[in-house]
């Protein structure tokens, strides 16, 4: 396992694994559903990742898309691929909406429709929500990826 897998909560935040790549719930929710996409490896540039790995992508960008759309309607999905704590390769997906969206006792609005997304807004979801949370992605998986 690689630092940044950990720093994100791996594996217990776990959503799917791959090959190359785990897609895993983002501990600090910008939006509802907010993910991180994370090599498993320990490549820390895009350059020096496997051409399997760059294949795999349309698999992990495929479920990871479908459940935001089918769990809640995403509008867009902001693709952010900032790596400057980091050092691992990684995206983090921000699923965009022009309304709140709600899981459990959570509302969560998108203060930065329909710009950048606000990554100082948004919660830590308590256990509960965070359940309900990945139940209900892992519900709207699309199958095959």
């Amino acid at each position: 396992m690689n630092d940044t897998l950990a720093t994100f909560g791996y594996p217990m935040s776990a959503l799917r694994e791959y090959e190359h790549w785990a897609i895993l719930l983002r501990p600090h929710q910008v939006t509802m559903g907010s993910m991180v996409v994370c090599t498993v490896g320990r490549e820390t540039r895009m350059a020096d990742m496997a051409s399997t790995a760059f294949a795999e992508l349309e698999l992990v960008f495929t479920g990871a898309e479908g459940a935001l759309r089918g769990a809640f309607g995403a509008e867009k999905i902001n693709h952010m691929m900032l790596m400057m704590v980091d050092p691992h390769v990684h995206w983090h997906l921000i699923p965009r909406y022009s309304g709140a969206r709600t899981v459990g006792s959570t509302t969560i609005a998108d203060e930065g429709w329909p710009a950048l997304p606000d990554l100082g807004s948004g919660v830590q979801l308590p256990d509960s929500d965070r359940a309900a949370l990945r139940a209900t992605l892992l519900a709207a998986w699309p199958d095959g990826t």
